[in-house]
């Protein structure tokens, strides 16, 4: 086997190995939540027999360690499990609230990733200058302000003084794709203003350590134009470090949506995980927290297998 294929074999069993233990965290964090399910079906006025029949049916009393690997083989076989509060089978819930995230996901990194690259590369074409500095400040200015923040000005500014877009993102299928575009155009403007900022600066800052290096300043003694030299030569050569911190940033998109998807009330996973929290419905934690980290664990993993086949000393190790 080459030392590349060993390489990309390591790390998707590393992957692996990791999400198997952050499925035992995920699992045991749910048990140490504080309050009682059985309590939040029942109310405030259930007695204790009742209490107990409840916990009984809902396999609560069962030792933590069996109902794991029941849980685990249940995963195994595509099975989350079912809601404790309503009953649902997780899987088909989880389903239309998954494509909704991605949905958002999407629409923010199409515009966030190609504008962060582009912003980068500006910034380095006039590296010290007013737009270099112009751009460096107003993505610091987004990046340290916390998002609900962000979003809670947008809304009062966009939505209720101009009226431009709607505060309450509720989607559904009968929309066209522009009906849903314009529906959730604020939350996606707060997102790209989230993750702009990191790409922009690490992007800025792999090129211009490239930019240092021999072969740029030989373009650079050819005559050729500083933009050519940057986009041609100095970011096919910075990838490896720029794919790392997109799919960082992707993950976030994905991961990290929690906050906006319920300050815009909208119908994707980190709404669906904040009602069951509330509710204390741990099989509904635990698959959203898995399927959380198994996204955020499979983009870096592409992440790494993309820096190293980026490396051409790994792709021909002679």
């Amino acid at each position: 086997m080459s030392l590349l294929l060993k390489m990309l074999a390591q790390r998707i069993a590393l992957g692996l190995l990791l999400l198997f233990l952050v499925s035992i965290l995920i699992f045991g964090g749910t048990l140490i939540l504080p309050g009682d399910v059985a309590q939040s079906i029942l109310g405030q006025s259930a007695t204790p027999e009742a209490l107990a029949n409840l916990r009984e049916e809902l396999g609560l009393n069962e030792p933590a360690v069996g109902r794991y690997f029941d849980w685990l083989g249940g995963l195994l076989q595509g099975d989350l499990g079912t809601s404790l509060t309503s009953g649902q089978d997780i899987a088909s819930a989880i389903g239309k609230r998954l494509g909704n995230t991605f949905f958002l996901a999407f629409w923010a990194a199409l515009i966030s990733v190609p504008l962060a690259i582009l912003l980068g590369l500006i910034a380095v074409r006039y590296r010290e200058r007013w737009p270099d500095k112009l751009i460096s400040a107003v993505t610091l200015a987004s990046i340290s302000v916390p998002e609900f923040l962000i979003a809670y000005v947008a809304i009062f500014f966009v939505s209720v003084r101009l009226r431009w877009a709607p505060s309450v993102t509720t989607i559904n299928d009968s929309m066209s794709l522009g009906e849903k575009l314009h529906t959730i155009s604020l939350p996606i403007t707060v997102l790209t203003l989230v993750v702009l900022a990191h790409m922009m600066r690490m992007t800025r800052a792999a090129i211009l350590n490239v930019m240092q290096s021999a072969y740029v300043e030989t373009a650079e003694l050819k005559g050729l134009r500083m933009f050519t030299i940057i986009w041609k030569h100095a970011l096919p050569n910075a990838v490896a470090p720029v794919v790392n911190v997109v799919m960082l940033n992707m993950a976030y998109l994905v991961v990290g949506v929690v906050v906006i998807e319920v300050v815009f009330t909208y119908p994707g996973m980190g709404q669906y995980l904040v009602d069951h929290v509330s509710k204390r419905d741990l099989p509904v934690v635990q698959a959203c927290g898995l399927i959380f980290a198994g996204v955020y664990i499979g983009l870096n993993l592409v992440a790494d297998i993309v820096s190293i086949i980026s490396n051409p000393r790994l792709r021909h190790p002679k």
